[in-house]
């Protein structure tokens, strides 16, 4: 049974890869509108990064109460500090740990990179160096609290004010001190435009942020793996073999960094 961990605001599970030594390792928020975390976009998807020689770890934050405002972005944060502290023994090199997520879990994952070093956005006594990660995941990510807002996952964090909302839009926070970003969405996703990825794209390279984007033409919202595991046909999320491909670029360029 993969072991689990209590932290500040969240449980954290591991996904043991084979023994090795300095092995990257990734940190997975799994999306839910900030109003739940998806179990189809936690244990499978580490399952699967794991299998490809990756220390994968689950984050299950708290989404209660709302408006949760820095909650979930402390319960991260506390979520890489331990595993950098942990690396040793798990066989994980401390300078290769990523965070990722999807969807709203993405939008989490990707604020800890865009922010990290802020000290304004933590605790007094956090240690800024220790809750750093050194790459992002970001799957069909919530991005922006804009035009193409997915408004529920921003209501959620900041609450009805919209003026309150900007203030967590990526788009916005990310400069020359983000991390190396892997980044994927499908055009005609319904629910989270792709223009987040692209609005994201954009500020990325504008800050001069390494970043791999890949868009597929087709696929609806909330595809996790796009295979038969995480498949849900009742929300007509299909296995689709070439969007199911991401997995495996992501591996790699996660090993390669």
């Amino acid at each position: 049974m993969p072991e689990s961990t209590m932290l500040p605001h969240g449980r954290l599970t591991r996904f043991a890869a084979p023994r090795a030594a300095d092995k990257p390792a990734l940190i997975l928020c799994p999306g839910g509108g900030y109003a739940f975390c998806s179990i189809r976009e936690g244990a499978p998807v580490a399952r699967a990064f794991a299998r490809e020689g990756i220390e994968t770890f689950v984050l299950e934050y708290d989404c209660a109460p709302a408006p949760l405002g820095r909650m979930p972005l402390h319960a991260l944060s506390a979520a890489v500090a331990w595993v950098r502290c942990n690396a040793a023994r798990f066989g994980v090199d401390e300078n290769r740990i990523a965070v990722g997520g999807f969807s709203a879990g993405a939008h989490l994952a990707g604020t800890l990179g865009a922010v990290w070093n802020r000290a304004d956005w933590f605790a007094p006594d956090a240690d800024l160096r220790a809750h750093r990660p050194n790459a992002l995941v970001l799957c069909y990510p919530v991005v922006t609290a804009g035009e193409y807002a997915h408004r529920d996952s921003f209501e959620r964090l900041a609450g009805a004010d919209r003026q309150a909302q900007r203030a967590f839009s990526l788009e916005a926070l990310v400069d020359g001190d983000t991390p190396p970003a892997f980044l994927w969405h499908t055009m005609d996703d319904g629910t989270v435009p792709v223009e987040n990825t692209l609005l994201l794209e954009a500020a990325l390279r504008r800050a001069g942020v390494p970043h791999e984007t890949h868009l597929f033409p087709h696929g609806v919202h909330g595809l996790a793996l796009a295979d038969f595991e995480t498949y849900d046909p009742g929300q007509g999320r299909l296995p689709d073999r070439h969007v199911a491909r991401w997995q495996g670029l992501c591996a790699e360029w996660l090993k390669e960094l």
